[in-house]
Protein backbone atom coordinates (compact mmCIF):
# COMPACT_ATOMS: atom_id res chain seq x y z
CA UNK A 1 0.00 0.00 0.00
CA UNK A 2 1.56 3.32 -1.16
CA UNK A 3 0.30 5.21 1.90
CA UNK A 4 2.66 3.22 4.18
CA UNK A 5 5.86 3.67 2.15
CA UNK A 6 8.85 5.41 3.74
CA UNK A 7 8.81 9.00 2.55
CA UNK A 8 10.92 10.67 5.21
CA UNK A 9 13.91 9.84 7.40
CA UNK A 10 14.20 11.98 10.52
CA UNK A 11 17.46 11.97 12.51
CA UNK A 12 17.40 13.19 16.13
CA UNK A 13 20.16 13.76 18.65
CA UNK A 14 22.90 15.03 16.35
CA UNK A 15 25.24 17.80 17.40
CA UNK A 16 28.43 17.05 15.47
CA UNK A 17 27.67 14.62 12.63
CA UNK A 18 25.64 15.87 9.65
CA UNK A 19 22.27 14.12 9.29
CA UNK A 20 23.09 13.37 5.64
CA UNK A 21 26.04 11.25 6.73
CA UNK A 22 23.81 9.13 8.96
CA UNK A 23 21.12 8.86 6.26
CA UNK A 24 23.66 7.75 3.61
CA UNK A 25 24.85 4.92 5.86
CA UNK A 26 21.36 3.41 6.13
CA UNK A 27 20.06 0.96 3.51
CA UNK A 28 16.62 2.51 3.00
CA UNK A 29 15.41 1.18 -0.36
CA UNK A 30 13.07 3.22 -2.54
CA UNK A 31 9.50 2.08 -1.95
CA UNK A 32 10.33 0.44 1.41
CA UNK A 33 7.31 -0.32 3.56
CA UNK A 34 7.20 1.47 6.89
CA UNK A 35 6.45 -1.94 8.43
CA UNK A 36 9.58 -3.66 7.07
CA UNK A 37 11.96 -5.07 9.69
CA UNK A 38 14.34 -2.50 11.18
CA UNK A 39 17.19 -4.93 11.94
CA UNK A 40 19.24 -4.07 8.83
CA UNK A 41 18.95 -0.34 9.56
CA UNK A 42 20.02 -0.74 13.17
CA UNK A 43 22.93 -2.99 12.14
CA UNK A 44 24.07 -0.35 9.64
CA UNK A 45 23.72 2.37 12.27
CA UNK A 46 25.93 0.45 14.67
CA UNK A 47 28.81 0.77 12.17
CA UNK A 48 28.77 4.59 12.10
CA UNK A 49 31.87 5.90 13.88
CA UNK A 50 31.10 8.57 16.42
CA UNK A 51 27.80 7.14 17.66
CA UNK A 52 27.41 5.48 21.06
CA UNK A 53 23.72 4.63 20.64
CA UNK A 54 21.48 4.18 17.62
CA UNK A 55 17.77 3.33 17.48
CA UNK A 56 15.20 3.31 14.66
CA UNK A 57 11.46 3.68 15.20
CA UNK A 58 8.41 4.37 13.04
CA UNK A 59 6.02 7.30 12.90
CA UNK A 60 3.01 6.56 10.73
CA UNK A 61 2.21 6.94 8.00
CA UNK A 62 5.67 7.15 6.36
CA UNK A 63 8.50 8.38 8.59
CA UNK A 64 11.44 6.46 10.01
CA UNK A 65 12.81 8.17 13.11
CA UNK A 66 16.49 7.60 13.88
CA UNK A 67 17.52 8.57 17.41
CA UNK A 68 21.24 8.69 18.13
CA UNK A 69 23.62 9.52 20.95
CA UNK A 70 26.94 10.77 19.69
CA UNK A 71 30.25 9.98 21.34
CA UNK A 72 31.22 12.92 23.52
CA UNK A 73 34.53 14.50 22.51
CA UNK A 74 36.96 15.01 25.39
CA UNK A 75 39.97 16.54 23.62
CA UNK A 76 41.46 17.71 20.34
CA UNK A 77 44.45 16.04 18.67
CA UNK A 78 46.51 17.21 15.68
CA UNK A 79 46.48 14.60 12.89
CA UNK A 80 47.56 15.21 9.32
CA UNK A 81 47.77 18.94 9.94
CA UNK A 82 44.17 19.12 11.18
CA UNK A 83 42.67 19.25 14.65
CA UNK A 84 40.36 16.31 15.28
CA UNK A 85 38.12 15.47 18.20
CA UNK A 86 38.90 12.45 20.38
CA UNK A 87 36.60 10.48 22.70
CA UNK A 88 37.39 9.43 26.26
CA UNK A 89 38.23 6.01 24.83
CA UNK A 90 40.93 7.51 22.61
CA UNK A 91 38.91 7.10 19.40
CA UNK A 92 39.41 9.84 16.81
CA UNK A 93 35.90 11.02 15.99
CA UNK A 94 34.70 11.99 12.50
CA UNK A 95 33.38 15.33 13.75
CA UNK A 96 34.44 18.63 12.21
CA UNK A 97 35.63 20.89 15.06
CA UNK A 98 35.17 23.99 12.87
CA UNK A 99 31.41 23.39 12.66
CA UNK A 100 30.72 22.76 16.34
CA UNK A 101 33.85 24.13 17.95
CA UNK A 102 33.93 22.86 21.53
CA UNK A 103 36.47 24.39 23.90
CA UNK A 104 38.52 21.27 24.58
CA UNK A 105 42.10 20.62 25.71
CA UNK A 106 44.69 19.67 23.10
CA UNK A 107 46.44 16.32 23.56
CA UNK A 108 49.65 15.14 21.91
CA UNK A 109 48.09 11.85 20.79
CA UNK A 110 44.86 9.87 21.10
CA UNK A 111 46.24 8.20 24.23
CA UNK A 112 43.59 6.44 26.33
CA UNK A 113 45.47 7.18 29.57
CA UNK A 114 45.29 10.92 28.88
CA UNK A 115 41.76 10.97 27.47
CA UNK A 116 40.48 8.72 30.25
CA UNK A 117 41.89 11.05 32.91
CA UNK A 118 40.40 14.06 31.12
CA UNK A 119 36.98 12.36 31.19
CA UNK A 120 37.29 11.77 34.95
CA UNK A 121 38.37 15.40 35.45
CA UNK A 122 35.33 16.59 33.46
CA UNK A 123 33.02 14.39 35.54
CA UNK A 124 34.61 15.36 38.89
CA UNK A 125 34.93 19.12 38.31
CA UNK A 126 33.58 20.64 35.09
CA UNK A 127 34.91 24.10 36.02
CA UNK A 128 38.46 22.79 36.40
CA UNK A 129 38.13 20.80 33.16
CA UNK A 130 37.09 23.96 31.32
CA UNK A 131 40.43 25.54 32.31
CA UNK A 132 42.58 22.64 31.04
CA UNK A 133 44.36 23.67 27.82
CA UNK A 134 46.56 20.62 27.23
CA UNK A 135 47.20 17.08 28.37
CA UNK A 136 50.12 14.74 27.74
CA UNK A 137 51.64 11.56 29.01
CA UNK A 138 54.93 11.77 30.87
CA UNK A 139 56.17 8.24 31.37
CA UNK A 140 53.41 6.41 33.22
CA UNK A 141 51.79 9.63 34.41
CA UNK A 142 49.60 12.36 32.90
CA UNK A 143 50.40 16.07 33.00
CA UNK A 144 47.63 18.62 32.49
CA UNK A 145 48.37 22.27 31.74
CA UNK A 146 46.06 24.89 33.25
CA UNK A 147 46.78 28.63 33.14
CA UNK A 148 50.47 27.94 32.43
CA UNK A 149 50.83 25.62 35.42
CA UNK A 150 51.34 21.85 35.42
CA UNK A 151 49.20 19.33 37.25
CA UNK A 152 50.62 15.81 37.64
CA UNK A 153 48.26 12.84 38.02
CA UNK A 154 48.33 9.08 37.93
CA UNK A 155 46.26 8.07 34.89
CA UNK A 156 43.72 6.28 37.11
CA UNK A 157 43.29 9.19 39.56
CA UNK A 158 39.83 8.97 41.14
CA UNK A 159 37.41 11.87 41.56
CA UNK A 160 38.46 12.48 45.20
CA UNK A 161 42.07 13.13 44.11
CA UNK A 162 40.91 15.50 41.36
CA UNK A 163 38.72 17.38 43.83
CA UNK A 164 41.63 17.57 46.31
CA UNK A 165 43.79 19.16 43.62
CA UNK A 166 41.13 21.74 42.80
CA UNK A 167 40.76 22.53 46.52
CA UNK A 168 44.52 23.12 46.83
CA UNK A 169 44.44 25.26 43.67
CA UNK A 170 41.63 27.41 45.07
CA UNK A 171 43.46 27.84 48.38
CA UNK A 172 46.70 28.90 46.65
CA UNK A 173 44.83 31.33 44.39
CA UNK A 174 42.99 32.83 47.37
CA UNK A 175 46.30 33.38 49.17
CA UNK A 176 47.97 34.69 45.97
CA UNK A 177 50.89 32.28 46.47
CA UNK A 178 52.97 31.77 43.30
CA UNK A 179 53.47 28.12 42.37
CA UNK A 180 54.48 26.14 39.29
CA UNK A 181 53.19 22.59 39.72
CA UNK A 182 50.77 20.52 41.73
CA UNK A 183 51.60 16.85 42.00
CA UNK A 184 48.79 14.45 42.96
CA UNK A 185 50.66 11.22 42.26
CA UNK A 186 51.29 10.42 45.91
CA UNK A 187 48.69 8.72 48.11
CA UNK A 188 46.76 11.12 50.32
CA UNK A 189 48.66 14.29 49.47
CA UNK A 190 49.08 17.03 46.89
CA UNK A 191 52.66 18.28 46.56
CA UNK A 192 53.15 21.95 45.67
CA UNK A 193 56.24 22.91 43.67
CA UNK A 194 56.84 26.58 44.18
CA UNK A 195 57.75 28.99 41.44
CA UNK A 196 56.96 32.35 39.90
CA UNK A 197 53.47 33.08 38.64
Amino acid sequence: MEFFRVRKLEVRGLRYLPAERVARALPVATGRSIFAALDSLEAAGDTITGLDAFRVSRRLPGTLVVTVRESEPIALVMRGGLLQMVSAGGVVLPFNPTIAAPDLPVVASADTLVTGLLARVRDADATFFARVVAGARSGDDVVLTVDGKRYWFRPNAPARVIRAVTAVTQDLEKKARPWAELDARFAGQVVVRWGGA
